[in-house]
């Protein structure tokens, strides 16, 4: 007979919910962001000036930077899911943990210069 052992009861959802929350995140702003396209290109013209006008507005800042956090979130559960289930030895999966957090979190940071 097995015997199962429950530790950490909710981790996994709490991954499950985080995921789909960011998921949400990034499709309403996929949608937001292509209807606004859709309307700008009838009243702009197609310049870089326009999208830098664009993206001097400090609301589009803010919900732009929302967007790549919640996709930095939405990686990292992602590839930390698969870093936990298909690497075995311990020594990799903390070393492809690290890289991977080092990467998503440079990430953040070149976001935020640029956006910003």
């Amino acid at each position: 007979m097995v015997k199962r052992h429950i530790t950490g009861a909710g981790f996994g959802f709490i991954s499950w919910l985080q995921q789909r929350i960011t998921a949400v995140i990034m499709l309403i702003f996929a949608i937001i962001f292509l209807v606004c396209v859709f309307i700008s290109a009838f009243n702009v013209n197609s310049s870089i000036t326009s999208w830098q006008n664009l993206f001097n507005c400090t609301l589009v800042k803010i919900v732009v930077q929302i967007f790549f956090l919640a996709v930095v979130l939405h990686a990292w559960v992602g590839i930390r899911d698969i870093w936990m289930d298909y690497v075995k030895c311990n020594a990799v999966k903390l070393t492809l943990h690290i890289l991977t957090i080092l990467w998503l979190f440079g990430s953040l940071i070149y976001s935020i210069k640029v956006i910003w």
